[in-house]
């Protein structure tokens, strides 16, 4: 029987008999202590790398009810080894995924082109004698074999473990957790701030301690993937083919990640929240413009990166894309304490400023010489979703109001004797859009607003401003931005340069990798920088390299 635990997860699949209500639903949670208990040894063998998640061997896989729409699937190998997640935790539903997947490399993962019957349980306890929901879904081969189940009816601030079913074989168990219920007080919500892995330039040691350390989620803001191939020269493991641009191409370039031992720990031991930058598709392209000179095709490419993108990660079926569009942008609530949103700088972003017609892209200019700059119509979310997150901020009431996309929002320009350049494709190359955002918050007067973004391989604290870099502008809200898994960062010359020319830059270091570590109370929110030296090698270890704390009612990042 196929019961070795190898883990990875899927993609969208059709309910046949969602949210049923499994027995015990209303049994009594387990103690404090056997809960903390739990989550430690739980934590602890997701964090130990190789092959770490080995519950399903450790309980029996005959499961109760009828199995009939699975026992009499077969399968030569173990079909779970990409894994499997969870995601978007509500205070009383969750999303989980898994893809069926014995021979990930091959086209539709070695299996045949018919649908495939997948049961899901979800359990109070790791040994799942407190089931509370359970059902069977079809893994379709038109989403390459994958499920994703939104699980509803749970109970908020829950610890979960959940697995999926298929013939005789078993996934590995992953642990989750719903958030708070909406009006409830809070005192305390923990998140891993994560971005950029480019798999070539080190390994996910990153993701070993994060599968290991207590939180409420996972904040994932881009570059999931990576579409460009280092020189063999550079690659410290090298991408599994040449760049994707097909949807096989980019199925096989997600599953080639998902088969890292840390990255699939990660997802198991955490719900992820998540949303893309541009390598998913294609190094700085906006809204239907690649960054390609021959962008005839680029909307297929486009359309194909996205549908595997969702195929590959713990979206709400729902979300399934449509053409080459797929809603993104969301906003999730941690009880009073916080309202998250989370944003998509891409899908809908103006082309890059003062690129001529056959370009698109980012590109280093001058600030002065090019006038697009100050056109108030160029955006980087689009006037639509504009309108939502300045709506949603005009209404919220929790004591926090975090925004999480794709980049650093605070200057990074460099002052020349030519006068200051830019980079076109960070928030400096869309000045009117980031003066509007932030002026928004000074006239509504709201408090306690914190961006979090990734994108430029570099630990970021900074306070954010209407007029950048003017200290008689007032702090309008804070920004930390996390440093890559892995991708490389700029020269030490380069990022002298970039504080020298950028004083609101109170931390800016590209010379390590890791995550940002957000822990917030109603008192406050403390960041702390995890590190590790570039390049990542596969024993590295993580030291805190700086933490800073916003001060609830105080704009703008301290030293802690």
């Amino acid at each position: 029987m196929l019961r070795n635990p190898i883990h990875l997860l899927g993609d969208s699949a059709r309910c046949i008999d969602p949210d049923v209500t499994a027995r015990g639903q209303n049994a009594c949670p387990m103690s404090h202590d056997a809960a903390v208990a739990a989550r430690r040894h739980l934590l602890l063998r997701l964090g130990s790398g190789t092959a770490a998640l080995a519950f399903a061997a450790l309980f029996s896989p005959r499961l109760s009810g009828d199995t009939r729409r699975t026992a009499a699937v077969g399968f030569d190998e173990y079909p779970f080894k990409l894994g499997v997640a969870s995601g978007q935790p509500r205070p009383v539903s969750i999303v989980i995924w898994t893809r069926l997947a014995p021979a990930p490399m091959q086209p539709l993962g070695g299996l045949p082109p018919s649908p495939i019957a997948v049961r899901w349980e979800v359990a109070e306890d790791l040994a799942f004698a407190k089931p509370v929901r359970h059902g069977v879904v079809e893994a379709l081969p038109e989403h390459a074999h994958s499920v994703h189940v939104h699980v509803s009816g749970l109970s908020p601030s829950r610890e979960y473990f959940y697995r999926f079913m298929s013939g005789d074989a078993v996934s590995p168990i992953g642990r989750t957790r719903t958030a708070p219920a909406v009006d409830a007080g809070v005192a305390r919500v923990r998140l891993a701030l994560a971005s950029c892995q480019h798999y070539e330039y080190g390994h996910y040691a990153v993701h070993r301690e994060i599968a290991t350390r207590d939180l409420d989620c996972v904040l994932f803001v881009g570059d999931y993937i990576y579409e460009n191939n280092l020189s063999p020269l550079l690659a410290m493991r090298p991408h599994e083919g040449p760049p994707p641009r097909s949807l096989e191409d980019y199925r096989r370039r997600h599953a080639h990640y998902k088969l890292d031992a840390d990255l699939r720990a990660a997802h198991a031991a955490h719900p992820w929240i998540l949303t893309w930058d541009d390598h998913e598709v294609l190094n700085d392209y906006a809204a239907d413009h690649g960054s390609e000179l021959d962008h005839p095709g680029f909307i297929e490419r486009r359309i194909a990166a996205y549908k595997a993108y969702f195929e590959h990660l713990p979206f709400s079926p729902l979300q399934l894309p449509e053409g080459q569009h797929m809603r993104l942008h969301d906003r999730y609530s941690f009880g009073r304490l916080i309202d998250l949103w989370v944003l998509d700088g891409r899908q809908y972003r103006s082309n890059q400023a003062c690129n001529d017609a056959a370009h698109s892209g980012g590109r280093i200019l001058s600030s002065q010489q090019c006038a697009q700059l100050g056109d108030t119509a160029r955006s980087v979310f689009g006037a639509g979703q504009e309108r939502w997150l300045t709506q949603g901020l005009a209404a919220s009431t929790r004591r926090w109001k975090l925004l999480g996309q794709g980049s650093q929002m605070s200057p990074s320009g460099l002052d020349t004797p030519m006068g200051r350049t830019i980079y076109t494709d960070s928030w400096d190359g869309y000045p009117q859009a980031r003066e509007r955002l932030l002026r928004s918050l000074a006239d509504a007067r709201l408090g306690n607003v914190t961006c979090l973004g990734g994108d430029v391989h570099r630990h970021v604290a900074a306070p954010l401003r209407v007029v950048p870099n003017d200290e008689r502008s007032p702090a309008v809200a804070s920004e930390f931005v996390t440093s890559s898994i892995t991708s490389r960062g700029l020269s030490e010359a380069a990022n002298l340069a970039l504080r020298w020319s950028n004083p609101d830059l109170l931390h800016a270091r590209s010379d390590e990798r890791g995550y940002a570590l957000i822990d917030v109370t109603p008192e406050r929110l403390h960041c702390e920088f995890r590190a590790a030296a570039f390049p990542v090698a596969h024993a590295a270890r993580l030291h805190s390299q700086a933490s800073f704390v916003v001060e609830s009612g105080h704009a703008g990042p301290l030293r802690a």
